[in-house]
């Protein structure tokens, strides 16, 4: 039997094995396919609602398209709510946060992780405990402090609350990650003359910065979304954000379909804006820990 044969041989008896597999990841696909477009679903028929006039709405029903595209009810909304005062608003409230929450939770696991703290696995297991804590068991005690400290209705009140309260999960995650940090590149640094802070910023940040920037991302998406401590903490209009702007159009017994969807539409366009540009950033950085 020639080499020829024997190879030709080989290759039929994978072949069964390969069209299984061939198979069953079309199967996969096909699956995923139909999940995502039933994910998509409400976001077409939001986008279908938020160009209808009212008259078409009501006339033939949420699930018809439109007879004709009208900007009414974004019109509508943006002046109703005054949008591009809620928009500034959120994106400094988001922004400081992410960025704030980010340095807060590096210094806190660098000293875990790395400065090897007494009580470190306590202290680690402390803070994932305080980021499951619900909302509604600390807004009393926030709302008296923000009071007291005469806070209260202000964007600086909610950036520290969520500072600290995100940068309870990013402690647990780079913790985790600092605590198997290489120790050669450490001895490196301290022989090369480097200091603590020297050893942080010019060691620690370079090699877990894809980490960061993934922290950095789901910080901001996570505090543009807030919607409850914001509502109790925020009731002036010219500090409000926007999530509580399309809350502010439903009422007792009005609501404006269009507008609202036409709302929504507004509101979710900036964090997918957000997410489209720095979407390779976060990828990267999952795939990096992942690899890791």
């Amino acid at each position: 039997m020639t080499t020829l044969t024997l190879a030709r041989s080989r290759v039929s008896r994978k072949d069964p094995d390969r069209y299984k597999q061939g198979a069953a990841r079309w199967v996969v696909l096909a699956l995923v396919v139909l999940t995502a477009a039933l994910v998509l679903v409400p976001f077409a028929v939001m986008v279908m609602n938020a160009f209808k006039s009212p008259a078409d709405y009501s006339g033939n029903g949420p699930l018809a398209w439109p007879e004709s595209f009208q900007l009414d009810g974004l019109k509508t909304y943006w002046q109703q709510v005054h949008f591009e005062g809620k928009l500034l608003n959120s994106i400094i409230i988001s922004g400081s946060v992410a960025v704030l929450g980010v340095v807060l939770s590096l210094l806190n696991a660098y000293a875990l992780g790395v400065g090897r703290v007494r009580g470190r696995m306590w202290i680690v297991a402390l803070f994932l405990l305080a980021n499951m804590i619900p909302q509604e068991a600390l807004v009393y005690p926030l709302y008296s402090m923000a009071k007291t400290l005469g806070l209260y209705n202000s964007r600086l009140s909610v950036i520290i609350i969520f500072t600290v309260i995100q940068s309870a999960f990013g402690t647990y995650l780079l913790a985790s990650v600092l605590g198997t940090f290489p120790k050669a590149l450490l001895e490196a640094a301290a022989l090369d003359g480097a200091g603590r802070w020297t050893t942080l910023w010019r060691v620690v940040v370079p090699t877990v910065r894809p980490t960061l920037s993934v922290l950095l991302i789901f910080f901001f998406i996570w505090t543009w979304n807030e919607f409850f401590i914001p509502l109790v903490m925020l009731i002036d209009n010219s500090t409000q954000t926007v999530p509580l702007a399309l809350a502010s159009l439903q009422g007792d017994r009005l609501m404006d379909a269009t507008t609202t969807n036409a709302g929504a539409l507004i509101s979710l366009l900036p964090t997918v804006v957000f997410f489209l540009i720095f979407q390779r950033t976060l990828t990267r950085g999952v795939t990096v820990g992942a690899v890791k």
